[in-house]
């Protein structure tokens, strides 16, 4: 299974060309992946569309793909530990949306898309599952 994070999906729908957005064409062009779409990654995406055409757009090419429900109190003690282990060795994650993405990844052994720095030290000490470009 393979999510995407925001970081990507904005990225994709500004047109902007880079290894991570390659990937996700790929991904969407290829149905034997089983790709799924974090409710709260949603929420971050479509927040930021100004215009309501865009939105409409975006909604429906995301509505398309299985929405998961990422929430929970597992989840939430997840997030909550690894910035607690992160910040004791120094490293602080900026987005706790991104900290509620790398634990809901995490707990349902889901590879992550991203293009995101905050991903790394999750990466690095809590093993989280990066895709790779």
């Amino acid at each position: 299974m393979i999510t995407v994070d925001s970081s990507v999906w904005i990225d994709y729908f500004r047109g902007d060309r880079t290894p991570q957005t390659d990937a996700l064409d790929a991904l969407l062009d290829d149905s034997s992946h089983d790709l799924v779409l974090l409710d709260v990654v949603l929420m971050e995406v479509l927040r930021g569309f100004r215009h309501e055409h865009e939105f409409a757009m975006a909604h429906r090419l995301l509505s398309a793909l299985p929405i998961v429900n990422s929430g929970g109190a597992e989840v939430a003690r997840t997030a909550a530990t690894m910035y607690r282990q992160l910040r004791a060795i120094g490293v602080t994650v900026r987005s706790s949306i991104d900290l509620w993405v790398g634990a809901w990844c995490l707990r349902e052994g889901c590879t992550l898309l991203h293009n995101d720095r905050d991903f790394s030290p999750m990466q690095a000490h809590h093993g989280l599952s990066s895709a790779t470009v």
